[in-house]
């Protein structure tokens, strides 16, 4: 495994829930990475986010690690859910809330 391959392992195993994407939720970099965070926000739940922007190998890497082709990528559990497209999909049909919740710690 190389580095950069066990750096988003720790961080993906490190984090309940985190949000690989361009920006940061308060600076987005791109629509679908600012409508991921903002359907993650709306669940009132913390999450971590790493900006895939701020690092080549990761922003690279992260499309290996998870097999997934885009950004942005929510892990959850360890789990990769998917990108922005399921991240709504799973928001808008009350899919989302519990299972960030859940991971997080915290009651639906």
């Amino acid at each position: 495994m190389s580095d950069t391959q066990e750096t988003i392992r720790q961080q993906v195993e490190g984090n309940p829930v985190i949000l690989y994407m361009k920006g940061s939720p308060q600076f987005p970099q791109c629509g679908f990475s600012m409508r991921a965070a903002q359907a993650l926000a709306g669940c009132g739940v913390e999450f971590a986010y790493v900006n895939v922007l701020e690092d080549e190998d990761i922003r690279q890497g992260i499309k290996e690690y998870g097999n997934w082709p885009t950004i942005p990528q929510l892990y959850v559990g360890g789990e990769l859910l998917g990108g922005c497209d399921i991240i709504l999909e799973m928001y808008e049909n009350g899919e989302l809330q519990p299972a960030v919740q859940s991971a997080a710690g915290g009651s639906a």
